[in-house]
């Protein structure tokens, strides 16, 4: 296990250079994007429509913030808790193929797809602890813009957020085929089965 500080916007070099258990921080330019983020994005890229951010400078973040108005022009993050990434699974591949995104965040992990997408265009997932909404606010110094807040709602719409230090992020799935969640899995069904043989 080695802990990295990345910024952003993070090199594929740097990536491959990942392996799962490894702990991460993220400074720099962050986008939440859940389900009807990502299909509105890969929607306005089949369009040939140009996004008013770039993904692939930044890492993605699962999350359904909750935010309040400050002033005219200005946001702040009350809590940003992780959402569960599977979700995502059906758009996921495609996006990092289309966008290149470098660093995926959230929680649970993600399925097959995804991580054949990460190993083949380089790219990882980082898991961040679920219930601690607050604590991950605390880590986002400015909401720096939004889109599609009218059309998507709060939990929806693409926050573009500065960060310093977010983090610990595990990786559970890196580039060499490495998943831990995967690894967990077989672990406890290794041990429930030689429990349930021990019982008969």
């Amino acid at each position: 296990m080695t802990v990295y500080h990345l910024k952003t916007p993070v090199k594929e070099e740097e990536v491959r250079k990942l392996k799962i258990r490894d702990i991460l921080y993220i400074s720099g330019k962050m986008f939440t994007a859940r389900d009807e983020g990502h299909k509105k994005m890969l929607e306005m890229k089949e369009r040939g429509k140009e996004l008013p951010f770039n993904p692939s400078e930044m890492v993605m973040f699962h999350c359904g913030p909750l935010i309040r108005k400050k002033s005219s022009d200005e946001w702040e993050v009350v809590a940003a808790g992780p959402t569960t990434s599977i979700r995502m699974e059906v758009f996921e591949d495609e996006f990092i193929k289309e966008f290149k995104t470098r660093v995926i965040v959230g929680k649970g992990g993600m399925g097959e797809r995804t991580a054949k997408a990460m190993q083949k265009f380089g790219a990882v997932y980082a898991a961040y602890t679920g219930g601690a909404a607050v604590l991950a606010a605390k880590a986002i110094k400015k909401v720096e813009n939004v889109f599609w807040l009218d059309e998507l709602g709060m939990p929806e719409a693409a926050w573009i957020l500065n960060v310093e230090n977010f983090g610990p992020l595990v990786v559970t799935i890196d580039c060499h085929g490495g998943n831990l969640t995967e690894e967990i899995i077989a672990n406890v069904e290794s041990r429930k089965d030689k429990l349930l043989a021990m019982l008969k």
